[in-house]
């Protein structure tokens, strides 16, 4: 759980709260992590204390220094039984030293104080809330932790210091605090009204007027509150090593699958001992964005630096591929160890030492596959594809959320895999992940989008929910906006693509879905609103006309801007701007969603193009009869869940219903421009992750050279 309430510069939150949005959205921030309501005097102190600070920041010319509310001290402080957290950082840059420049702020609404008697400085009195210690003792502990190497900003020089600031007193109220005999030191100083000058002043001799957003930017994604996109960290370690930080409960998960492998795979430096004979199971449930793939691949690439052999496998073909492509860069013998889980059917291939299987709620009943040959298939396919699995290797993990299950042949559940495991007589270990990583580590967005759509974690009826959504409070860490048409739509997610970021555009299967045309394989724009025609991502396994990628590498070739995703494409990555357009197969009616089937027709005698009959949903696995009503909503809400889970900064929806867009509207409000709205252009430096390009390669067949340019890492 990422310890963060808000992170605004002092300007923004002045903005913010203005708006009234700043007191509802630190509340709701606050019930989210603590599990109760913000008190009154909770609410007020916001309302006073940090109000109070931000303008004297800006009375000091100060105003794009960052305020970082309720902070952890320290990296892992989500495994401390009472976490350390700082009233307020502030983070700008120093403008004597090249360096950030970071001050931890103690606030007090305290107006009186006094020395209880025999006591040292250490221990004042302050009316109605008895004794308490001197605020520059709390400093002192965060200062510690802060400027340790677990802190936010590592082994990296920056300046650092702390005061409290008691706005409601005068020097004389609370004497005890600034006597001669108060604590000392960096983190020590005490502002009250009567000092506000001096405030000032020091605010401007400690931070430069242009602002710490880069300092920012670079301390959350320390601390893991932006999380590196799951490509971009593949692709800066070349496949070797991850460039991931796994955290909390990841971090003992990896460690207790490389402790496993350990007991049960042969010793290659004594190879005569005698081996355990002992197959092992886990696992890892969590849902999307909890890192069960961060810790997939830090486990397999630590075990393959011990020589073993290891094979990751999913039931995603656009994952696998965009892994493949975007970061195998043509090494065949790294790209092999992808694969799917369809491919453990031959028992003659001796098993490896290790097979993770993520998305493990895409197994499906059987095995199957097209190219099989007549006598492959009378071989292969006869048994439980779980089963298959388990007999494949001595060690197999399984990532599983059982909320992205899309299709209803997908049969993977941890029961399915619990009575599979005990079968075989394996030792089975469970672990359970909470920890929120995606969408910018906001947990208050996925928890926002779980109670839009009525999905929960409940196991019996995983389409129900008894949460209400909610207004959407933003955080500073994602971004929503509803838009009024398509082509708004399309027009925001070319401009942050044109500017650097990464985005797609996505879409619920409400449209026919036609294959490449003619030898040039043109598409056609299946997906149509009014006037605003688009095609889907390609239905091909080679390039098309105009140089359209395959639809396995749709969602990371530069060329798969133009063509709108589905879940299917989708499921598994994810892109900094993501354009959602909700078709009419989830449409809201009063105070409920409505799930609607769909029909298509021809769209002229003997063309094989077919148009919208009646609106609603056209994916022939779900829309089809045999899908019961409440396994048909519940995989259009599962659908839905995906799409909207997939930007890490911003996501913006559009509804093809009015009624269903003005309910949409009425929960996102208005789209807050100061501070909120990550436009590339205006994210610092730091903040703007840099995606690399994938190798200038040519796929085998019919098809075209890719515009991504050569790349050199290193």
């Amino acid at each position: 759980m990422s310890l963060l309430l808000l992170k605004l510069s002092a300007q923004d939150l002045l903005t913010l709260h203005a708006r009234r949005r700043l007191v509802p959205h630190l509340a709701a921030r606050w019930k989210h992590f603590r599990g109760a309501d913000a008190s009154v005097t909770e609410r007020s102190a916001w309302a006073e204390s940090l109000i109070s600070l931000a303008s004297d920041l800006v009375a000091a010319d100060r105003g794009n220094v960052e305020m970082v509310v309720e902070c952890a001290a320290t990296i892992d402080e989500s495994t401390r039984s009472e976490p350390r957290l700082i009233d307020v950082v502030l983070v700008g840059r120093h403008p004597g030293e090249n360096r950030p420049s970071v001050q931890l702020v103690e606030l007090k609404r305290w107006s009186t104080v006094t020395r209880i008697e025999r006591a040292t400085a250490e221990l004042v009195d302050v009316p109605g809330l008895g004794a308490k210690r001197h605020p520059a003792l709390q400093l002192r502990e965060y200062y510690e932790a802060f400027t340790s190497e677990r802190g936010p900003f590592e082994n990296e020089e920056f300046e650092c210091g702390g005061f409290a600031y008691l706005h409601n007193a005068t020097d004389d109220s609370v004497r005890p605090l600034i006597g001669v005999e108060a604590p000392m030191g960096a983190y020590a100083r005490v502002y009250t009204a009567d000092r506000r000058a001096q405030l000032l002043d020091d605010l401007r001799a400690g931070f430069g007027p242009e602002g710490g957003a880069s300092e920012a930017a670079t301390m959350l994604r320390t601390m893991g509150l932006r999380n590196t996109p799951l490509l971009d960290a593949m692709n800066w370690s070349r496949g070797d090593d991850t460039v991931f930080v796994l955290r909390g409960r990841q971090n003992a998960v990896a460690e207790q699958i490389l402790e496993a492998a350990s007991k049960v795979l042969p010793d290659r430096e004594r190879p005569l001992l005698v081996p355990d004979e002992r197959r092992v199971v886990f696992l890892v449930t969590g849902g999307a964005g909890t890192g069960k793939s961060a810790i997939g691949l830090q486990v397999k690439a630590q075990l393959e630096a011990q020589g073993r052999t290891v094979k990751y496998a999913s039931g995603s073909r656009a994952f696998n591929a965009a892994i493949q492509e975007h970061v195998g860069y043509g090494d065949k013998e790294f790209r092999e160890t992808f694969t799917y889980f369809s491919n453990f059917v031959d028992t003659s291939v001796p098993p490896v030492d290790v097979l993770i299987c993520d998305e493990a709620h895409r197994l499906r009943d059987r095995s199957t596959n097209r190219f099989w040959t007549p006598e492959q298939r009378a071989k292969w396919g006869k048994g439980a594809q779980v089963d298959e699995l388990l007999d494949a290797s001595r060690l197999t993990v399984f990532f599983l959320d059982e909320g992205q299950s899309v299709r209803p042949k997908e049969v993977g559940t941890a029961e399915l895999i619990k009575d599979a495991a005990a079968r075989r007589g394996a030792d089975l270990l469970e672990y359970g992940l909470r920890e929120q990583f995606r969408c910018g580590g906001s947990g208050s967005y996925i928890r926002w989008v779980r109670a839009l759509l009525g999905v929960t974690d409940e196991e019996a009826k995983p389409w129900r929910s008894n949460e209400e959504p909610q207004a959407w409070r933003a955080d500073g860490l994602m971004h929503v906006e509803v838009v009024e048409t398509p082509e708004e739509l399309e027009e925001i997610i070319r401009t942050e693509a044109a500017a650097g970021a990464s985005a797609r555009m996505v879409a619920g299967y409400c449209w026919p879905w036609t294959e490449p045309v003619g030898e040039e394989k043109h598409l056609e724009a299946d997906v149509r609103i009014g006037d605003w025609y688009r095609p889907w991502n390609a239905k091909s396994e080679s390039y098309c006309a105009d140089g359209v990628p395959p639809s396995d590498i749709w969602s990371v070739h530069p060329n798969g801007l133009g063509q709108i995703g589905c879940v299917y494409t989708a499921q598994g990555l994810e892109w900094d701007w993501c354009g959602v357009v909700m078709g009419d197969d989830m449409v809201r009616r009063g105070d409920q969603w409505v799930f609607q089937r769909g029909k298509e027709r021809k769209e002229g005698p003997g063309s094989d193009i077919k148009r919208v009959d009646l609106p609603g949903s056209l994916d022939p696995k779900v829309s089809s009869s045999s899908v019961d009503d409440d396994d048909f909503a519940r995989l259009v809400r599962q659908a839905y869940h995906v799409l909207l889970t997939r930007a890490s900064r911003a996501t913006v929806l559009y509804s093809t219903d009015e009624e269903t867009r003005t309910y949409l509207k009425e929960l996102v409000g208005l789209v807050e421009i100061h501070g909120l709205r990550p436009t590339w252009l205006n994210l610092p430096k730091e903040a703007r992750t840099v995606h690399l390009p994938r190798a200038n390669r040519r796929r085998k067949g019919k098809g075209r050279k890719s515009s991504g340019p050569d790349l050199k890492l290193f």
